[in-house]
């Protein structure tokens, strides 16, 4: 791996043991709400989501600071172990779709995250077969980046983080104007 990638590597691996960190207090904070029956398996979903997310960044970014390491055995086995987690993930929420709202948003997520797991599985062989090549070592940077991402969302959906999307807004918007219930949030 180049030495132009260290101090990116040096960074996302702060960044990730600090969101991994928030992540524990967010979940002890609203450990309550979350352990409403209501709420348990897709909480439990959302968490391991940005858990997974945020490990992944981690460990990818700490083993690429190992000298003579390189980057792309971690990305690969790393990348395995994440799409087991977003098969599980995606069984519980078949499992519990019907009892759960909410459950499309929350697998296309899961999707999003194993579709970044499949690029960074390829991105790490890419890495292993050519090892002097940057491309795939600037491929897995940017999924560390987009693992942030996604856990970051995670995060924010699991502790209660307010909603504002345009589509949302648009729908109440046009609800208003036409009389239609669910208005409650737009101005008279």
């Amino acid at each position: 791996m180049s030495v132009e990638f260290n101090d990116f590597f040096l960074a996302s691996a702060g960044v990730a043991g600090a969101l991994i960190g928030l992540l524990f207090v967010a979940v002890s904070i609203s450990h309550d709400r979350l352990s409403a029956e209501s709420e348990l398996e897709v909480s439990r979903v959302r968490a391991a989501a940005a858990l997974t997310a945020f490990t992944n960044a981690l460990a990818v970014s700490l083993f690429a600071l190992v000298p003579g390491f390189g980057v792309g055995w971690t990305a690969v086995v790393v990348a395995v172990l994440g799409l087991l987690f977003v098969v599980a993930s995606l069984l519980r929420l078949a499992r519990v779709r019907r009892s759960t709202p909410g459950g499309i948003r929350d697998g296309a997520f899961v999707v999003g995250l194993g579709v970044a797991l499949v690029i960074q599985f390829l991105a790490g062989f890419k890495a292993i077969e050519h090892p002097h090549t940057l491309g795939p070592v600037r491929t897995i940077s940017v999924l560390v980046i987009v693992c942030f991402l996604i856990g970051i969302a995670r995060s924010w959906e699991l502790i209660g983080g307010p909603e504002i999307g345009l589509f949302q807004e648009l729908g109440l918007l046009a609800r208003s104007r036409t009389g239609e219930p669910g208005d409650e949030q737009s101005d008279p």
